[in-house]
């Protein structure tokens, strides 16, 4: 199997070398630097959402790693357009470096990947390969890092710059016309464990972008490099604050009763909760830049349904809650 892996990653090797002729680039991770000579034409995304940002960039990889959802090609509707009608190969589990040698790519990508620094190794001699941005963990790096991180490696700088300069523009925008969401607290979570984003996550990062915060508490509570915390049902208190995004979750009115203390809750009390059903919920999650202008679309309105300061104001998706019967 040794001698197999030494051939094809021969075999890879020549093939990145005829690669288009562009100026080297160098780039900083986490692992150490990757060097890039020419344009990359044949790129394997390992990322579980970076295919949606090399298709933003024009790019159509030729094999991507599979997430979740039962979209054609894992592709989800946001990115059916750019994809077109080509086919990548779709990658699922875990890295195989073998499977990924025989594809022969002159590149590789690997932010938000889970990629170890052995399996960097092994995949560098493959193709150039490309893990997360220096001082990032596995899933903390921003969609403006790595959309900046692939129009390096691409060539395709000021593509990258354009693309953030919009969406960036797109969440300014928003922050303009509702001034009064600055500095609110919000969170996305789960039910009905309750898990919670951290404030490093791209679903929390969004809510940022459009001006609220994410409650201090709630980072104080992780270990490590996770990007979310569960909180016990006795006490919710560090999400206790003025927005509760709520992802999918099937058979939400029994699921969200299930939660006996969300009466207590400001959001509850107040209409400030939204729910995002399941490709709003894929948006999210993804946040790249063709994911962000649907959840932009979808999501703004929901959540100014919400905080509009008027608890009966009926918020798209969420349960009614039943009038209490006069005593």
């Amino acid at each position: 199997m040794r001698i197999a892996l030494v051939i094809l990653i021969c075999c890879a090797c020549l093939t990145a070398a005829s690669a288009a002729k562009a100026e080297a680039r160098e780039i900083r991770h986490r692992y150490g630097t990757t060097t890039i000579e020419g344009t990359p034409r044949r790129v394997v995304s390992l990322s579980f959402i970076g295919h949606d940002f090399l298709l933003a960039l024009s790019v159509k990889p030729i094999a991507l790693r599979f997430w979740y959802g039962d979209s054609p090609n894992g592709v989800w509707p946001w990115a059916e357009d750019a994809l077109g009608d080509a086919e990548p190969k779709v990658l699922y589990g875990d890295i195989d470096v073998e499977d990924i040698a025989l594809l022969k790519p002159d590149l590789i990508v690997g932010q938000w990947s889970g990629m170890t620094e052995t399996e960097y190794r092994l995949l560098s001699r493959i193709a150039p390969t490309l893990p997360p941005a220096r001082g990032e963990s596995d899933y903390s790096s921003s969609w403006q890092v790595m959309t900046r991180q692939l129009g390096l490696a691409l060539n395709r700088q000021d593509e990258a710059t354009v693309i953030i300069q919009r969406i960036e523009d797109r969440f300014a925008a928003a922050r303009a016309r509702h001034p009064d969401w600055a500095g609110q607290s919000a969170v996305v979570a789960w039910p009905p464990q309750i898990g919670v984003f951290t404030s490093e996550d791209l679903r929390s990062r969004f809510l940022q972008d459009l001006g609220f915060v994410s409650p201090p508490k709630v980072d104080t509570l992780t270990t490590g490099n996770a990007f979310f915390i569960t909180l016990p049902q006795e006490d919710l208190s560090p999400i206790n604050g003025s927005l509760i995004v709520w992802v999918h979750t099937p058979d939400l009115a029994e699921t969200l009763d299930g939660i006996l203390l969300r009466k207590n809750l400001r959001a509850y009390r107040e209409g400030r909760e939204v729910y995002a059903d399941f490709d709003l919920t894929a948006a999210l999650a993804h946040s790249s830049p063709l994911s962000l202008d649907y959840a932009l679309d979808r999501l703004i309105p929901l959540i100014a349904a919400a905080v509009d300061g008027d608890p009966s104001t009926i918020v798209p998706g969420m349960p009614i809650k039943e009038a209490k019967p006069e005593p």
